[in-house]
């Protein structure tokens, strides 16, 4: 039985137990949708991640933003896991209006500036899997519910932009390959859903003060400019609520279509929609990273957030 929420906006973040999926679910949940949470972390049970972050925590702090979290566990490379996760949204809610895919959890496999025939292979096809099989197990089983209205959107999440990553290597070919094949597959779902009057788009976030990425530099959201001591150009970093209000803005665009198809960052959707991290700024990563930091200028934010 279809419960009397059917008129609200549902969304799906996959991959919402920390980092960039977390931030979009509150940022969804402060915009006042129900939002479906997945991860394979819970307070029982951790992955092979082994962080401590949760999807109830998650949940919880989508409800503290005004919309209404639940976290299911889901292991999306699990296809019956996947099939059963959206025949729940659909038994419950009847709708799906953004899917966000946010799935990864491969950092700890990646070789850094270690050549493929020197990678492990079985860790660079692990990446491989979590990276792009996730996606498209998810998207197969989630698009026939969501192309059943009209204005539907799906958000790929990954990182770099198809400008940079066309003309950057980044740093190992699973995690240059994973990245680059996540703007490929929001392409081609772009064309797929077309027809349906749906939106698919790729989103990168700029440099995340994720959980993990404050735990390397050992610092916490309160004084992370003390990391710039060890990493100057970290001056440009965001919080993962920066991304997640590009996709609430994205989200509650009536004119969205015009995006369908697209390579979009944080920093230009900023621009675009008006909104601004938690501090107030508007870092531009992509631009900074391409006219400062590549080029081998001092760190130096100044026009760019």
């Amino acid at each position: 039985m279809i419960k009397n929420t059917i008129n609200k906006r549902v969304a799906l973040v996959a991959g919402a137990t920390r980092g960039a999926g977390r931030g979009i679910a509150i940022e969804l949940g402060a915009a006042g949708f129900t939002v479906y949470v997945t991860g394979r972390t819970t307070r029982m049970q951790r992955s092979e991640y082994n962080r401590p972050e949760t999807i109830e925590e998650t949940a919880e702090l989508v409800d503290k933003a005004g919309g209404h979290g639940i976290a299911v566990q889901v292991d999306h490379l699990n296809p019956d896991q996947v099939q059963s996760l959206i025949e729940r949204i659909e038994r419950e809610h009847g709708r799906l209006d953004v899917l966000v895919n946010d799935v990864w959890g491969a950092e700890y496999l990646a070789e850094w500036n270690v050549p493929v025939w020197k990678h492990s292979l079985k860790d660079g096809l692990r990446i491989l899997r979590l990276a792009i099989d996730t996606h498209i197990i998810t998207s197969h089983y989630a698009l026939p519910l969501l192309i059943k209205n009209k204005g539907g959107l799906v958000v790929e999440i990954t990182d770099g932009t198809a400008e940079y990553n066309a003309e950057n290597y980044r740093l190992s070919l699973f995690y240059d390959l994973s990245k680059s094949s996540i703007l490929r597959i929001a392409w081609s779902q772009s064309k797929e859903l077309e027809a349906y009057g749906c939106t698919a788009v790729a989103l990168t976030p700029g440099w995340l003060r994720s959980e993990m990425m404050l735990d390397q530099f050992d610092v916490n959201e309160e004084n992370w400019r003390d990391a710039t001591k060890k990493e100057p150009h970290f001056i440009i970093s965001e919080t993962p609520r920066y991304v997640g209000r590009a996709v609430a803005a994205l989200a509650l665009d009536p004119d969205l279509a015009r995006w369908n198809g697209q390579s979009l960052s944080s920093g230009q959707m900023a621009k675009v929609y008006n909104f601004y991290d938690l501090d107030g700024s508007q870092p531009d990563c992509w631009r900074y990273i391409t006219e400062v930091q590549s080029v081998g200028k001092p760190a130096n934010a100044l026009g760019y957030r």
